[in-house]
């Protein structure tokens, strides 16, 4: 049996090496002399997987160790016979992570108080949800919208006009769909950014083509009052760089690139092809991740709850890092920064979640232990 895999993926040999032969590959270069004689396709988001790359290919298992689907052709595979499979909710807390140190900067660059910000969450899947949960156990008003849930679930959503009409900070969390009635494509386009509130920021850690890149480089010109953060772009590996420029933090889509997240990734596949063959599973995950650099801090239970907030965020994960290492690498032409953006990927440093963080209060303080318990972090 061959197993052609995107070559980012990790541990690949820990979970697939019982299966047969695996063939690791630079995900962009995944072709149809690739995949040819492949039994088994795993990928990432940056490899489309459609009718033009399987077609006469022996593949029969599709695994993508990301949340999103936008980069398979679900249709196509169905027609075809493909069992496939993708990880919901992998990276959603290394996502989560990387909005709190972006809010973080944000609130330390303008001096505001986190706290009396209103926020807008758009897209309650995975990702969206467990960052309302944080943010609403963090005692912060929080508004959500998500069409597709309020359609089918009801509940306590809102429209993306009160979105940009009340919120002064946005974060986006939705898949990315091209057609139809719900589609997300340009979800966010120049009359829209037109109307977010004076002083908004906008995060988008969900998919480039959510935002108009072209018209969100224009309104950040027009507009010195916004504040953007970026993870995704239209035509990444390619980034406008005069658009990275205008934002106070521009990262190479790594919000979710937790150890733990990609990790967790590949395990589900690995969980979804066991399921596919009919066998029982012989590898865990939690005896293959590594123990934590920081495995507790304490806090003194008078501690300033805003400097707890950025302490504990921080010590797992602070944004700036990545920011800083995506500048830099920002020169040259057009093909060295495509190379270069799929590098710091591809070497993307060590990075763990806050909720494996064990975090010991001392004394009687009610308001961080609410912090603690809001983070997910384990209290000790």
């Amino acid at each position: 049996m061959l197993i052609v895999a995107d070559e980012n993926i990790p541990l690949l040999d820990a979970f697939f090496e019982g299966f047969g032969e695996i063939r690791r590959v630079p995900g962009r270069s995944i072709d149809r002399a690739t995949v040819e004689q492949a039994d088994v396709l795993l990928v990432r988001s940056v490899t489309n997987v459609n009718r033009a790359l399987l077609e006469g290919s022996k593949v029969r298992f599709v695994g993508t160790c990301t949340i999103g689907t936008d980069h398979l052709d679900l249709d196509y595979f169905q027609r075809a016979g493909i069992t496939w499979s993708s990880a919901p909710g992998c990276n959603a807390r290394g996502v989560v992570d990387y909005v709190l140190g972006s809010l973080l900067t944000l609130a330390e660059i303008e001096g505001a108080d986190l706290t009396q910000r209103t926020y807008g969450v758009v897209g309650a899947g995975e990702v969206g949800g467990r960052l309302v949960k944080v943010l609403k156990g963090l005692g912060w008003k929080v508004l959500v919208c998500d069409p597709p849930r309020q359609a089918a679930e009801g509940g306590d959503y809102v429209s993306l006009e009160q979105i940009i009409e009340q919120c002064d900070v946005i974060s986006l969390h939705t898949p990315l769909k091209k057609h139809g009635a719900q589609s997300t494509w340009h979800l966010f386009d120049k009359n829209r950014l037109n109307q977010l509130k004076p002083g908004a920021w906008l995060i988008n850690a969900s998919r480039g083509p959510v935002v108009d890149n072209t018209a969100l480089r224009q309104v950040l010109l027009q507009r010195e009052d916004l504040q953007a953060v970026l993870d995704v772009w239209e035509g990444e590996p390619e980034v406008d760089v005069a658009l990275a420029e205008l934002c106070v933090l521009a990262t190479p889509h790594i919000a979710g690139y937790s150890l733990d997240g990609k990790q967790r990734g590949t395990a589900q596949i690995y969980q979804a092809y066991c399921r596919f063959l009919g066998q029982p599973e012989q590898v865990s995950l939690s005896d293959l991740l590594p123990a934590p650099w920081l495995s507790q801090v304490t806090l003194n239970g008078q501690s300033d709850p805003a400097w707890a907030l950025a302490m504990v965020c921080r010590a797992v994960y602070d944004p700036r890092r990545d920011d800083a290492d995506f500048r830099r690498s920002l020169v040259g032409n057009v093909s060295e920064q495509r190379a270069a953006f799929d590098t710091l990927r591809k070497h993307y440093p060590l990075r763990r979640e806050i909720d494996g963080l064990q975090v010991r209060v001392e004394g009687d303080s009610p308001v961080l232990h609410k912090m603690v318990a809001a983070l997910g972090a384990v209290a000790v």
